[in-house]
């Protein structure tokens, strides 16, 4: 036994959920009575988890009671080995039957009934995830588990899932929510971590204050515990540092019942603030809206969520406690005593509730009867030993769903966010006040100093103007002086002028007439010059004129010289064309006539496809190999006569014909292994992913899509078309196509895509298993058949994920709905679509993950049927050893009575 008062570690596990508890028939039994739910006042107006009113006083909302029942334990499979469980659960109904003896039980209803294989995340969503989200809403919430000790509590609430992340508890989950809705700029979360420990309540995360008081309300009654630990939450890690350290600090204890049994109560602390911004109308003075504005004001809506785990109840005589355990064990069945007494006030009206007789009825005051959306689940077991136990469990699980609380919002009026946004305002319009004012200034200032300036430049100006007119006044009075000086100087001179002439007529001067020929001859000289340069000018612009002039003639057979070219040119590349054409025609000729002599030869023996696995291209016809005589096949000489470029690029052709033979010509060049990588290096992959998104040619589409499933066979050619896209452009097709025969291109290029392990989440994501599934509406046998090996590749790369521990989950072909429809074709009469089914099959079922949703669909008949009748031995072993490994499938056939 643990010294007492030992610390609990907060690394230990207690009780864990996934022992496989064996089943036991209880044919023998004799028709139950069933005790129907007592009547419950029920609110339609508040289901568990609905959204509530927000804008009333409250709505009423019931207690939601889930009851969780723990496998059997190592000591209780040894121990009760020869009994049955004392209860029997029927989750579909919501009803658990408590077994009185071997011939009669008692039934109950409860809001959901968990079974032992219940996952932690199914408790999480019907148990408490409704409450989280009406704690996110503004409203009060309580989680709590209620037991025997040992039968799962801790486990269900406090587990931390450090080892496996589905084994996480509520409290883990449920922060994950919280932290995930809130702001984390406007929004607050707090966490206090308390336990109830001999009538004191204690600090888990601070050790030394292990005394602290309540503090009730008066008005409202709310009890409050002002002096624990609040810590803030940003984050999920922090917060689970904090449980591992709360973990650390609570005590347990080593009993006969439990090796690490609670020896206090719990009490997680959730304190959720939201802001909220609530719109207000303004009326003017007639009761109408005012214009001035729609004011808006700031709330804070606190909520708290509140996660209980109540120390299991127990009996002396079985837990073995004695000393300070058992001092220990009756301070905890009496608290719970006392909760038990106020719930059976609340269900029956009574008018007294006994809340004082112990402080967890305090700290849970409002969690029954209060304004707190509250659930809580109750946990038990299935040891007949303890069915004393389990019966109380149960009837006060039966006692609490009898409870009804009404649910209120508490919203306050955020003063402080009010006053912070109105200083900042003031802070802003108080700095907006002085910079107006700063400008204000510094505008008037410029101003008074822009009119000083203009009055000392206007100044400046009138001096100078003034000293400018002086001058000019003296300058004038010196020019007239000096204007009248001239007019007497030269009226002097006229007057000697006049007399000169007098006296020169008076003697009779002539001109010289030598003197006047002269200057006649010297005129027309220049004019006869000026003349003979203007004729030259005249001759030299005719010159011009002639010289422009074009000559028709010539002009004339330039132009049909260049027609001629351009026609030689033009059917130049006709005949080119042609000759390409005929090549590829002949070339096809010459490969079906091979293919037609080697049939003859084998004697028409089956050319069907190999085993799924194979990369098998269902353009491939055959294998282009060279001769005994040594010649290479057409298409190969085709390549080297023509060059792979030239092929390229008559695949943007203004001819149809032309770019069809092309595509073929490609296609066929894509079925050797060997040109696969200078065809994807040249720009061939991409050329077909073009022909795909930007033809509607049937044809054209047809003959991509067989050529990009040649090159699919290559692991680094798939890689490359889902690098460029190709799977969308194959699901765009597939999904657009009619003709069997493109869907059968389209789905051997996507079956070939489907045997990558490393592509399989990405096919998924990007549609080309959705497309693969839904080209099985075409019916015809050939499609068919290269969906169902594209399903067997893509199950087997799943079998091997599974089987090196990469993949965990069921397998995407089951999640996609594909199972009926391989179930269905698992006997087609078609022996290719048979054979890739039934491997599909066995790959599908050596996932343990997918055999109960296999046997529940009917696959475990066709295994069965393929272990027996496969007309392949590989297969019939394959299934055979699927059955036998598989501890579902074992089971199932024991229960049938079936031997493979």
């Amino acid at each position: 036994m643990a010294l007492n008062g030992a610390y609990r570690n907060g690394n230990s596990h207690r009780g864990s959920f996934k022992v496989d508890r064996p089943s036991h028939a209880a044919s023998n039994l004799r028709s139950s009575s069933f005790k129907a739910r007592p009547s419950i006042r029920r609110s339609t107006s508040a289901s568990f988890g609905s959204n509530s009113n927000k804008d009333g006083d409250g709505v009423p909302g019931r207690v939601r009671v889930a009851v969780r029942l723990r496998p059997r334990n190592a000591e209780e499979q040894v121990a009760d080995a020869d009994f049955a469980d004392c209860v029997e659960l029927q989750p579909e109904l919501k009803r658990l039957k408590l077994r009185k003896n071997n011939w009669d039980s008692d039934t109950y209803e409860f809001d959901e009934v968990l079974t032992e294989s219940a996952s932690q995340k199914r408790v999480y969503e019907v148990v408490a995830k409704p409450v989280v989200e009406s704690v996110l809403e503004g409203y009060n919430g309580t989680v709590m588990a209620y037991g025997q000790t040992g039968t799962g509590k801790t486990f269900t609430l406090g587990r931390l899932g450090d080892e496996d992340m589905s084994d996480r508890g509520i409290m883990v989950r449920a922060m994950e929510d919280i932290l995930a809705d809130v702001s984390h700029e406007a929004d607050s979360v707090s966490v206090s971590y308390l336990q109830l420990y001999m009538e004191t309540l204690q600090d888990l995360l601070d050790p030394a204050n292990d005394n602290i008081p309540f503090v009730e309300d008066p008005k409202t009654g709310d009890v409050s515990v002002p002096g624990a630990t609040v810590v803030e939450i940003r984050n999920q890690s922090s917060f689970l540092e904090i449980l591992r350290l709360g973990e650390a600090h609570r005590f347990a204890a080593n009993t006969k019942l439990n090796t690490e049994s609670s020896r206090s109560h719990a009490i997680l602390m959730v304190q959720v603030k939201r802001s909220v911004v609530r719109e207000e109308v303004l009326s003017g003075e007639e009761g109408e809206p005012s214009e001035l504005g729609r004011p808006f004001r700031p709330l804070i809506r606190k909520s708290k969520l509140v996660v209980v785990d109540l120390a299991g109840s127990e009996r002396i005589h079985k837990s073995g406690s004695e000393g300070h355990l058992l001092e220990e064990a009756k301070s905890i069945n009496l608290s719970l005593t006392a909760l038990g007494k106020c719930i059976n006030a609340l269900a029956e009206n009574s008018a007294h509730v006994p809340i004082r007789d112990s402080k967890l009825t305090r700290l849970l005051r409002d969690s029954f009867g209060g304004s707190a959306r509250t659930s809580l689940i109750v946990t038990i077991g299935p040891s007949p030993r303890h069915r004393g136990e389990t019966a109380s469990t149960i009837l006060f699980g039966q006692r609490a769903m009898k409870v009804e609380n009404m649910l209120k919002i508490k919203e306050e009026f955020d003063y402080r966010s009010l006053s912070r946004k109105l200083e900042v305002q003031l802070d802003k319009l108080i700095a907006e006040n002085e910079r107006q004012q700063k400008a204000f200034e510094d505008e008037v200032e410029k101003i008074h100093l822009e009119a000083q300036n203009r009055i000392s430049e206007a100044e400046r100006n009138f001096a100078d103007a003034l000293e400018e007119t002086k001058k000019c006044q003296m300058d004038y009075m010196d020019t007239v002086k000096k204007l009248e000086e001239k007019l007497v100087l030269n009226q002097s001179k006229i007057d000697h002028e006049n007399s000169v002439r007098d006296n020169w007529s008076g003697q009779g001067g002539y001109v010289s007439a030598a003197e006047e020929v002269e200057v006649k001859k010297l005129l027309e000289n220049e004019v006869n010059l000026r003349k003979a340069a203007e004729e030259e000018v005249s001759r030299l612009r005719h010159q011009l004129e002639l010289n422009r002039q074009p000559n028709v003639g010539e002009e004339s057979d330039v132009t049909r010289l260049t027609k001629v070219l351009e026609d030689e040119a033009r059917q130049k590349k006709e005949l080119e064309e042609e000759v390409i054409i005929l090549r590829s025609q002949l070339s096809q000729l010459t490969l079906e006539a091979e293919q037609m002599r080697r049939c003859l030869d084998r004697g028409g023996a089956d050319s069907g496809f190999s085993a799924y696995d194979t990369p098998t291209s269902p353009f491939r016809h055959s294998q282009l190999k060279e001769t005994k005589s040594g010649h290479k096949p057409p298409v190969a000489t085709l390549f080297e006569q023509v060059g792979l470029q030239k092929i390229l690029s008559l695949l943007d052709s203004e001819d149809a014909s032309v770019r069809i033979h092309a595509v073929k010509v490609l296609a066929n060049l894509a079925a050797e292994e060997s040109n696969q990588k200078r065809i994807v290096e040249a720009g061939g992959l991409i050329s077909l992913l073009m022909l795909l998104r930007s033809y509607e040619d049937e044809t054209v589409r047809r003959v991509a899509a067989g050529a990009i499933a040649n090159l699919a066979m290559n692991e680094a050619n798939q890689e490359r078309i889902m690098a460029e896209g190709g799977i969308s452009l194959l699901s765009l097709t597939a999904n657009a196509a009619e003709d069997p025969q493109t869907l059968r291109m389209v789905a051997g290029a996507i079956a070939n895509l489907c045997g990558n392990e490393k592509l399989q989440t990405k096919l998924r994501s990007e549609g080309g298993l959705k497309a693969l599934l839904g080209m099985v509406r075409c019916g015809h046998p050939d499609v068919l058949s290269q969906v169902a090996r594209g399903v067997a590749n893509f199950a087997k790369c799943e079998s091997r994920a599974s089987s090196h521990g990469m993949s965990s989950g069921r397998s995407l072909l089951i999640e996609d709905g594909a199972l009926p429809w391989i179930i269905q074709n698992a006997n087609n009469e078609v022996a290719p679509i048979r054979r890739h089914i039934e491997l599909a099959l066995c790959h599908l079922a050596q996932h343990e993950v997918n055999a109960k949703e296999m046997i529940s669909g009917g696959a475990l008949w066709e295994l069965i049927r393929i272990s027996r009748d496969c007309s392949r031995e590989d297969i019939r072993n394959l299934a055979r050893r699927t059955l036998t490994s598989s501890p579902v499938f074992r089971s199932e056939m024991r229960r049938l009575r079936i031997e493979c």
